[in-house]
C-alpha cells in the first residue's frame, strides 16, 4: 500500500510541474553564466574602421540552413508516430533552445581568452550542430521518456560530447568535417546505450498500442526528409572553406542521391509486401549524407560519394528490415526512430572510408589544401586563432589513417559508457517513468484538441 501512493507522489502533476521549475531555475543559472563568462567575439563588436567588412557575413547562408535542418528537419522527421507530433515537434524545439546556450558554455570554456568565452555566429552554428547530438539520441527514446528525462540526458550528453569532440579534432587531429563520427555515431550510440539500460521487461517488450504511423503522420514525417535531404550539403561543408567546401557539397549531394535510388529499389526488394516501405524513404534515403559526412571535403571524386551512397542506402534499408527487429526480439533494445541504421551504421561507415582516404593523402593531390584538411600531416601548425593553435606533427598519411581509426572507435566508447551510466542514473532514481500504457501519445503533457467523430 505505501509502495503504490509514494508510486502515484512520483507521477503526481506536481511532481512534474516542479521539474518544469527546476527547468526556469536553469535558464536562469545559464542567464546569469553567460552574463560573467561570455562577450561578444571580434566579428560582432563595432567596426573601428568605418565600411570594415564583417567576417560573419558569409557564414550566414550556411547557418540558416542547418538551423531549419534541427529545427524543422529533427523535428518533422519524428512526426510518424500517430499521437507523438506535438511531442516531437515541441520537444525539439524547447532541448534545442535549451542546448544550445548549454553548448556555448560547455565548448568555449575549452578555449576560453582571458577568462571570457567569445560569442560569434561560428560558436552559434557549432551549437546547433552540437545539438543534433541529443535529438539523435531522443530519436531512440521516442515516446518512451518523459521530457525531463529527455533534458537530462541532453545536459549530461552534451559534457560527454565536447569532451569527446575535444579530444578527437584538436588532440588526435582527426578529420571529420561533416561531424558524421563526432555527431552521428556519437549520439546514435549514446541514445541507444540508455535504450538498453531503460528496456522494458520481459512481458512488456511487444510495441506499444500507439507505436505506429498513419497515413497523415508519415506525411507529416515525409516534410522532414525532405527539409533534411535539401540542407545536408549545408550541414556537412559549413565547416570547411575554399574547395574544400565546394568539394563538400558536391560530394554530399552525390552521395545522398546515390542512397535515394538505393533505398528506393531496395525498399521493394525487401518489404514485407514487395512494395515501398515510408520507413526506407524517410530514413534511408538520408543514409548517404551521414555516410560522406567525414570525408566529404576530401578528393573522394563523384564516383567515390555516390558508392558510399549506395553502400549507406542498402545498409540502411537492410538495417529498418532486420537489425531493428532482431535488436527489440533479442536483446529488448527498442529503437524507436531506427536511429542506429540512419546514424548508426552510416556513421560507422564514415569513419570507415575516413581511414582509407587517409591513408591515399598525399601532397600532390592535395596541395595548399593538405594542411587545412589534415592539420596534424602539416609541418607548420594551424592557428584557428591566434591563441587556439593545432597541428603541425609532420604525420604520414599511414599515421594519420591510424589516428581515424582510433577517434572512430574512442567514439563509440565513450557514447556507450556514457549512454550505459546515464541511462542507469535515469532507471535507479526517483525520475518519472512512463508506464507501458502511457507511451507515444500527447495527452500526458499537452492540452490536445478532441477528436470529433463524422
Amino acid at each position: 500500500m505505501e509502495e503504490n501512493s509514494n508510486k502515484a507522489k512520483m507521477h503526481s502533476p506536481i511532481s512534474e510541474r516542479m521539474g518544469f521549475v527546476a527547468l526556469m531555475i536553469l535558464q536562469i543559472i545559464l542567464f546569469m553564466l553567460f552574463a560573467v563568462f561570455v562577450r561578444y567575439g571580434k566579428a560582432a563588436l563595432p567596426a573601428e574602421v568605418p565600411g570594415l567588412f564583417q567576417e560573419h557575413v558569409s557564414k550566414y547562408p550556411h547557418f540558416q540552413d542547418v538551423h531549419v535542418m534541427i529545427f524543422v528537419g529533427f523535428g518533422f522527421l519524428m512526426t510518424f508516430l500517430k499521437k507523438y507530433g506535438y511531442s516531437a515537434t515541441g520537444y525539439t524545439l524547447f532541448m534545442s533552445a535549451l542546448i544550445i546556450q548549454w553548448t556555448i558554455l560547455v565548448k568555449g570554456f575549452f578555449h576560453m581568452y582571458d577568462g571570457k568565452i567569445e560569442l560569434s555566429l561560428e560558436h552559434i552554428i557549432h551549437s546547433d550542430i552540437s545539438a543534433a547530438v541529443p535529438l539523435i539520441s531522443m530519436g531512440v527514446l521516442l515516446g518512451r521518456t518523459t521530457p525531463i528525462q529527455l533534458l537530462f540526458m541532453a545536459l549530461f550528453e552534451i559534457i560527454l560530447f565536447a569532451v569527446n569532440e575535444y579530444v578527437t579534432l584538436e588532440i588526435l587531429s582527426i578529420c571529420d568535417v561533416g561531424g558524421s563520427i563526432t555527431v552521428h555515431a556519437f549520439g546514435a550510440y549514446f541514445g541507444l546505450a540508455v535504450s538498453f539500460m531503460l528496456r522494458p521487461k520481459k512481458e512488456e517488450n511487444e510495441p506499444g498500442q500507439y507505436e505506429a504511423p498513419t497515413y497523415t503522420s508519415d506525411l507529416f514525417a515525409m516534410i522532414g526528409t525532405l527539409f533534411l535531404w535539401i540542407y545536408w550539403p549545408s550541414f556537412n561543408s559549413v565547416l570547411a572553406d575554399g574547395t574544400a567546401q565546394e568539394r563538400a557539397i558536391l560530394n554530399t549531394y552525390l552521395s545522398l542521391a546515390g542512397a535515394t535510388v538505393t533505398a528506393f529499389v531496395l525498399s521493394t526488394m525487401m518489404s514485407h509486401e514487395k512494395k515501398l516501405d515510408m520507413v526506407h524513404v524517410q530514413n534511408s534515403t538520408l543514409a548517404g549524407g551521414v555516410a560522406v559526412g567525414t570525408v566529404c571535403n576530401l578528393m573522394i571524386g563523384g564516383h567515390g560519394a555516390i558508392l558510399i551512397g549506395i553502400l549507406a542506402g542498402s545498409l540502411s534499408v537492410i538495417g529498418y528490415r532486420y537489425v531493428t527487429p532482431a535488436m527489440a526480439a533479442k536483446l529488448r533494445l527498442h529503437d524507436t526512430c531506427g536511429v542506429h541504421n540512419l546514424h548508426g551504421m552510416p556513421g560507422i561507415i564514415a569513419g570507415l572510408g575516413s581511414i582509407v582516404y587517409a591513408y591515399l593523402a598525399t601532397k600532390e593531390d592535395y596541395k595548399y589544401d593538405l594542411g587545412a584538411i589534415f592539420p596534424a600531416m602539416a609541418s607548420q601548425p594551424k592557428n584557428l586563432t591566434s591563441n587556439h593553435i593545432i597541428g603541425g606533427y609532420e604525420r604520414s598519411a599511414r599515421a594519420q589513417a591510424g589516428f581515424q581509426l582510433f577517434g572512430l572507435f574512442m567514439t563509440i566508447i565513450i557514447a556507450i559508457v556514457g549512454g550505459l551510466i546515464v541511462g542507469l542514473v535515469l532507471r535507479c532514481t526517483c525520475f518519472r517513468k512512463l508506464q507501458k500504457e502511457e507511451q507515444h501519445q500527447d495527452e500526458l503533457y499537452w492540452e490536445v484538441p478532441e477528436q470529433k467523430s463524422e
